[in-house]
């Protein structure tokens, strides 16, 4: 069995997941987010859709970068 990165859990479904070279393993997608998943840079949530980006600055929406003074970014659809 495989242990998770994040929780420590052993599981026999665990999964890896590589990211920039290195790789990761997770027993659910809740630990992979909590390793992985950028942080909105305005409210904190965790960014797990599409979400937007300015010069390596992640936001969960185009209102929440707005509101940061960042312009020009929309929500895609």
């Amino acid at each position: 069995m495989t242990r998770s990165d994040v929780c420590g859990n052993e599981y026999d479904k665990a999964f890896t997941v590589t990211l920039a070279g290195r790789s990761h393993t997770f027993d659910s997608f809740e630990c992979a987010i909590q390793a992985l998943a950028p942080v909105c840079n305005h409210c904190g949530c965790k960014v797990i859709g599409h979400g937007v980006e300015q010069e390596g600055t992640f936001y969960c929406c185009a209102s929440c970068a707005k509101q940061e003074g960042v312009a020009g970014l929309k929500d895609r659809a």
